[in-house]
């Protein structure tokens, strides 16, 4: 298996002006050079990454961002790329000098609180600043915890206090973690029992890739194992005629999308069958309105505009899934042309009433936060949001069937 994903690693972001001591802070956590450190205010001209295992929480991806208060036409930039971070940010650290607190503070406190986002202010740079206790007790008052700290000593003082800065920061994390993160919502674990087989289709197409399983499969096949289940891993070619000679009926069936039609026509009707992608939107999004934003594809006309969203940067081969099958089935579907523009990656419009639908795929590349994020403003711009599977389901009249397994969770 591959390394933790960044969807399923707790996502910390790292907010504050430039010269704060946000890459110390960064560095004494992980106890790597991870980002520069400089006295020099911006040496963080971008998002810096780091993944790493940090016990006893375990995987998380720390993003060190650019200051707040870059100046010119590319700080702008980066103070745009900086507050998108707070689309996928579980908690947010944020990093000022010990007695400093300006609109740039108050604006990242601000949207933490209309996001709900867990929010831990550090204090920082105590060796050259005493801490400002009005603030200190301002917010203990509003239930934020604090971390006083230094995060930069000379170096016969470094090794002890980053220590200590480490531990204290972890500390208040444990206690900020999201309930998503500690009790995530499931792919397929509360939908079989043990001992119950489970059929996974996976088409092998010029997209697949050699010797591997992509990432939806492999955690679906995870949570059957975790459960002690049994599970058979075929194409959709011979389903049927695999099905007819086992003597034990599957539990359920999980199924690429983009085979819908013949999966579904091969599975007998007392046997439950869905996607791959049905699952994320559960797991990874909200069900409900994502299987809501399905329907309003019968209120598609000829000339509208879809945005497909997709969360990885593949190269698309062939009959790629969002960019030629499902506009395909659409303009099919609706009797004319259809207007689509494809986004992937972390890229994804802030202005989204141009269109009418927003289809997006499974986001298995993507962790809860930021999927119920792309939804949430798809939702307040009053744009109807869906997903690959429940979009393919609905196009061929098997989304009630589809949805059956995930009706029968309590």
């Amino acid at each position: 298996m591959q390394k933790t994903p960044r969807g399923l690693r707790l996502q910390i972001a790292i907010f504050g002006r430039r010269n704060t001591g946000k890459s110390s802070i960064l560095n004494a956590i992980t106890r790597q050079e991870v980002s520069i450190v400089s006295d020099v205010a911006g040496t963080t001209t971008d998002s810096v990454e780091k993944a790493m295992e940090l016990l006893p929480i375990g995987p998380v991806l720390f993003i060190d961002t650019a200051g707040l208060d870059d100046v010119g036409a590319l700080g702008r930039l980066r103070i745009k790329k900086t507050y998108e971070v707070f689309q996928r940010a579980d908690i947010v650290l944020l990093v000022t000098e010990a007695d400093v607190w300006t609109e740039y503070e108050e604006r990242i406190l601000e949207e933490a609180r209309k996001r709900e986002t867990p929010i831990l202010v550090i204090l920082n740079k105590i060796d050259q600043f005493s801490p400002d206790q009005n603030l200190k007790e301002r917010l203990n008052k509003e239930k934020i915890p604090v971390v006083v700290t230094c995060a930069r000593l000379p170096s016969g003082q470094a090794l002890n206090h980053t220590w200590q800065t480490t531990t204290q920061v972890k500390n208040e994390l444990i206690k900020l973690l999201p309930a998503d993160f500690i009790n995530p919502t499931p792919l397929i674990f509360d939908l079989i029992n043990e001992g119950d087989l489970v059929i996974l289709v996976i088409p092998i197409d010029k997209e697949a890739p050699k010797g591997r399983l992509i990432l939806p499969q492999q955690q679906t096949l995870r949570e059957i194992l975790d459960k002690k289940a049994s599970a058979l891993v075929m194409n959709e070619k011979n389903l049927g005629q695999a099905i007819a000679n086992f003597k034990k009926k599957p539990a359920i069936v999980i199924t690429d999308s983009q085979v819908f039609e013949e999966v579904f026509n091969s599975v007998p009707e007392d046997v439950l069958v869905t996607s791959f992608s049905i699952l994320f939107a559960r797991s990874k999004g909200d069900l409900k309105e994502l299987a809501k934003g399905a329907r309003s594809l019968d209120d598609l006309k000829p000339e509208d505009k879809i945005l497909i969203a997709e969360a990885c940067t593949h190269h698309p081969i062939g009959d790629d899934i969002g960019r030629v099958k499902i506009p395909k089935w659409i303009s099919q579907r609706i009797g004319g042309r259809i207007n689509f523009d494809v986004f992937s990656g972390r890229d994804f419009p802030a202005d989204l009433k141009q269109y009418k639908l927003i289809i997006h795929c499974g986001a298995c590349m993507l962790n809860r936060k930021e999927t119920l994020s792309r939804i949430y403003e798809a939702r307040s711009q009053g744009v109807a949001v869906t997903n690959y599977g429940l979009a393919i389901a609905y196009l061929f009249g098997r989304f009630q069937r589809a949805l059956g397994p995930l009706n029968k969770v309590k």
